[in-house]
């Protein structure tokens, strides 16, 4: 099995605002941080068919999962279209998937300005894990969590989370809860401070609870001294490596988790990139690229795969489509895709996903107020691409807390524009923000009545 590098192409622009968004969602925690005190029986159809089937308004199952004796796949592959000024970031934390989950699901999509009415696959399709269903176990690779009631064997519940950066990573092994903490202050970490100052940038030795507080409103501590399990006031950054190790969850998924684990709890840190999958007398493999760190280990977990399937093809008398693993590979983008001869390959599976109607808000998606004449407001940009422009604009939107932002056609070139804001004291603040996340000089602009004045 000789499986090609596999690169996704994109334009320079579309990488300049990619390192931004990485740059803006690092700025927190947390890794030193710490608190003080295919439907069940699937028919594919070809994809003609299907502008045929009519969205459906039916709520589909992401988080809550039923687990039959031996089952390893849960979920359903969906599909929505988007409305005007959707971002994919908007509709993964709506279904409940990460920035990773959806990107790489929907490659040729522009993550913050997807064209009005396009098709985006949802991949609420998961497989579990190899390990055993027991409290908490966290994936790396695939950034994502799986929970095992104690008390409801027959149930798992996943989120997607944000893991540690590279030289931040999220440590591995088995370790558990020791301590949980609603509403936690924030104990800054002197290496936090450090990497602050070199960016001009100040921060206090304690935040308190509040929008400002990387650790959301729930944090659970492990047994590995000063990592948490946590939430964010950066929720757009869920799906990523951002953090300092520490795992985060969207806020409304961290409250429920938060409210289910208990103290005790054993928690278990795996990187599995490749998993498999016997359901309904299928084989099944979803597969993610490997985390920097063991990346240097590819050909390593190929080999280890490799062999599982052979053993697998042998005990249930099957033939697996090597070609097909190949490919899966080369893609690795998440979603998991029969293997066996004469199987449904990827196309088979986007085009027979359940369609689902596009809900009349999506969850949480910014709504940007309009500017008044007696509002303060900052000029961040000025571009000649109305998309850039737009770009920079709707990432703004979604910072953590907000920086409301709205690009602006002026003459021939697009402004993007902050605000409002309700004084100078806010636009200082916001100023050094941007400043801090951005690396853009950026221009306050006095409320019009004070101008006209």
């Amino acid at each position: 099995m000789n499986p090609s590098n596999f690169k996704k192409s994109t334009s320079r622009s579309f990488q300049w605002v990619s390192l931004l968004l990485l740059s803006i969602l690092t700025s927190g925690c947390q890794h030193l941080g710490f608190f003080p005190d295919l439907n069940k029986n699937p028919t594919f159809q070809e994809e003609d068919n299907q502008q045929k089937i009519q969205p459906q308004t039916k709520i589909i199952e992401r988080h809550e999962f039923q687990l039959t004796e031996g089952q390893t796949l849960v979920g359903t592959i969906a599909a929505v279209n988007t409305h005007e000024n959707d971002t994919l970031s908007d509709i993964a934390r709506h279904f409940g998937v990460g920035y990773n989950d959806i990107t790489l699901a929907n490659p040729t999509l522009s993550p913050w300005t997807p064209p009005a009415d396009s098709r985006v696959l949802l991949p609420l399709q998961f497989i579990l894990p190899d390990a055993p269903h027991k409290g908490i176990i966290l994936n790396l690779a695939n950034m994502r969590l799986f929970y095992y009631p104690k008390q409801q064997p027959d149930k798992v519940f996943t989120y997607p989370v944000g893991i540690g950066r590279q030289g931040w990573n999220t440590p591995m092994g088995l370790t558990s809860i020791v301590a949980k903490k609603a509403n936690p202050s924030w104990v800054v970490p002197d290496s936090i401070h450090q990497e602050h100052a070199e960016k001009g940038d100040s921060l206090p030795g304690v935040v308190a609870a509040g929008p400002d507080n990387p650790l959301g409103l729930y944090a659970m501590r492990l047994g590995f001294p000063r990592y948490l399990i946590h939430g964010t006031n950066k929720p757009y950054g869920i799906g990523m490596q951002i953090s300092h190790g520490c795992v985060q969850l969207y806020p409304e998924d961290i409250e429920v988790l938060f409210k289910k684990a208990s103290v005790g709890m054993p928690v278990r840190i795996i990187h599995q990139p490749y998993l498999t999958a016997w359901h309904q007398n299928m084989l099944y493999l979803e597969a993610t690229e490997p985390l920097q760190k063991w990346a240097q280990d590819k050909s390593k977990l190929k080999k280890q795969l490799v062999k599982q399937l052979y053993q697998i093809s042998d005990k249930k008398n099957v033939i697996v489509d090597w070609d097909k693993v190949d490919r899966i590979i080369e893609r690795s983008d998440g979603i998991p895709v029969p293997i066996l001869v004469q199987s449904p390959d990827i196309e088979a599976i986007a085009a027979n996903a359940v369609q689902l109607a596009h809900p009349e808000q999506l969850y949480k998606q910014p709504v940007v107020e309009e500017l008044k004449d007696s509002d303060w407001s900052i000029l961040v940009a000025s571009f000649d691409n109305e998309i850039e422009a737009q770009k920079l604009a709707t990432m703004l939107n979604h910072q953590g807390p907000i920086i409301p932002a709205r690009k602006i056609k002026k003459e021939d070139t697009y402004q993007v524009i902050a605000g409002p804001f309700k004084n100078k004291k806010e636009v200082k603040a916001i100023v050094k923000r941007i400043k801090m996340d951005f690396e853009l000089a950026v221009e306050p602009i006095k409320p019009r009545l004070i101008l006209e004045n």
